[in-house]
C-alpha cells in the first residue's frame, strides 16, 4: 500500500490559495486515475485505487495544514504503511514558482505542516514532492502568511496548471519505478 497525501486547508475559502497546491495536485492525480475521495478516515477525505500494480491510498487531511501530522500518523498506523511508501505533496516558499523538487527524506525546511508530520511520525525519512510557490517581496511573518493564504495571480495560475500535471507524472513514476527514478526524471 502506498499513501499519497496532499496538503492544504479544508473549505472553499482556501481552495485556490498557494498553500493548497498539495490538494490541487492530488485532486488532479485522482481525476487522472478515476479515483474519488468518497470516504472519510482519520480526519481525512480519502480515495483508493489500483495503480502500477498495487493499491494506493490518496488522502487530503481535513484539518489545517500546520497540524496535519496527526492525520498522516493515523493513516500510516491504520494501514500499516512503511514510511518509504508515504509521499507528501506540499507548497514550498523556497522554490521558484512552478519548480518541482522530489526528495527521499529531509527536514521540514520551515514548513509548519511538514514539521507537524515529521513530529507525529518521529521521522523525516519519507518521500516528499515540494511544489514551488515563490516568495513574497517582503519576507516578514505577516507578509508570508498573507502570501501563502492568497490565491495565485492569473499569470501564476498558468504556471501552476502545468506544474500540477508534472507532479501527477512524477507520482506515476514513483509508483511504477520508485523514488530514485522519479527524482532522476523530475528534479
Amino acid at each position: 500500500m502506498k499513501l499519497i497525501v496532499g496538503l492544504g486547508n479544508p473549505g472553499k475559502l482556501y481552495a485556490h490559495n498557494r498553500h493548497n497546491v498539495g490538494f490541487r495536485c492530488l485532486n488532479y492525480f485522482a481525476r487522472r486515475h478515476s479515483i474519488r475521495f468518497d470516504k472519510r478516515q482519520c480526519q481525512a477525505r480519502i480515495g483508493v485505487g489500483e495503480m502500477a500494480g498495487g493499491e494506493s491510498l490518496l488522502a487530503k487531511p481535513q484539518i489545517f495544514v500546520n497540524v496535519s501530522g496527526k492525520v498522516v500518523s493515523c493513516l500510516v498506523k491504520k494501514y500499516d504503511v512503511p514510511l518509504s511508501n508515504l509521499v507528501v505533496i506540499y507548497d514550498d516558499l523556497d522554490l521558484p514558482l512552478g519548480k518541482v523538487r522530489i526528495r527521499q527524506k529531509g527536514s521540514a525546511g520551515g514548513h509548519k505542516g511538514m514539521g507537524s508530520i515529521i513530529s507525529a511520525l518521529g521521522s523525516e525519512d519519507f518521500p516528499r514532492v515540494r511544489v514551488g510557490i515563490g516568495r513574497p517581496a517582503q519576507d516578514d511573518e505577516d507578509s508570508i502568511v498573507s502570501y501563502v493564504l492568497g490565491d495565485f495571480t492569473p499569470q501564476e495560475e498558468e504556471v501552476i496548471r502545468s506544474t500540477i500535471i508534472k507532479v501527477a507524472e512524477a507520482i506515476d513514476c514513483f509508483l511504477a519505478e520508485g523514488i530514485e527514478a522519479a527524482m532522476a526524471k523530475f528534479n
